[in-house]
């Protein structure tokens, strides 16, 4: 079997190359002088606990209608995003460049710092608090951090969080569904590929 070749990622435009594109209006610029520096894990389902279908790319799209699903009604009012979101069977699609500031933190603090949107990456798994993620998944997210930290240096893989531990009480995201260990082994391994590729 043939190692994969890692992703890359443009610096010049902040872009994934090979995956589908999908941008959003919902990102503007970061801060002067400001640079990734955290990875922002996230768990995303729509409707909640449901899998596959258009809702997400037209949530981030801004167009999501609000008729589609009862528990759509308030949710397509919200102006979100996030950088990528990668589907149950491993498909990554990019919404915001790398480079752009995402919304997808909202009121937020990581360590002794607010407004996590300013600063970092968010990367949403197709999913739920409960449902375990799928293989296929950590192996794009360990394959897509890897890229990222590759790219800018102002990030590194002991920056990596969940939605919920910059909003604790507000969300619980990527819930104890997410194993942790397991994404900084498989991140590891990504790394060690890497090495042998440059």
């Amino acid at each position: 079997m043939s190692t994969p070749q890692p992703l890359k990622i443009e610096p010049a435009t902040g872009l994934l190359a090979g995956v589908r594109q999908v941008l959003s209006p919902h990102c503007d610029a970061r801060p002067r002088d400001v640079w990734p520096e955290l990875v922002v894990v996230h768990g995303i389902s729509l409707p909640a606990g449901e899998f596959g279908g258009p809702w997400i790319d037209r949530l981030f799209a801004g167009d999501l209608p609000a008729h589609a699903h009862p528990s759509f009604a308030d949710t397509a009012a919200l102006r979100v995003s996030a950088h990528a979101v990668i589907r149950r069977g491993g498909g990554i699609t990019q919404y915001v460049p790398f480079g752009m500031r995402a919304w997808h933190a909202g009121q937020s603090r990581y360590r002794d710092r607010s407004g996590c949107n300013d600063f970092s990456i968010g990367i949403e798994l197709e999913g739920t608090d409960t449902t375990p993620y799928t293989d296929a998944q950590y192996a794009a997210l360990a394959a897509l951090i890897a890229a990222l930290l590759a790219t800018y240096p102002t990030l590194a893989a002991e920056r990596i969080t969940g939605h919920s531990d910059i909003a604790p009480g507000r969300k619980t995201d990527p819930g104890p569904a997410f194993d942790w260990a397991r994404l900084r082994d498989s991140l590891a391994k990504h790394l060690q590929t890497k090495e042998r590729f440059t």
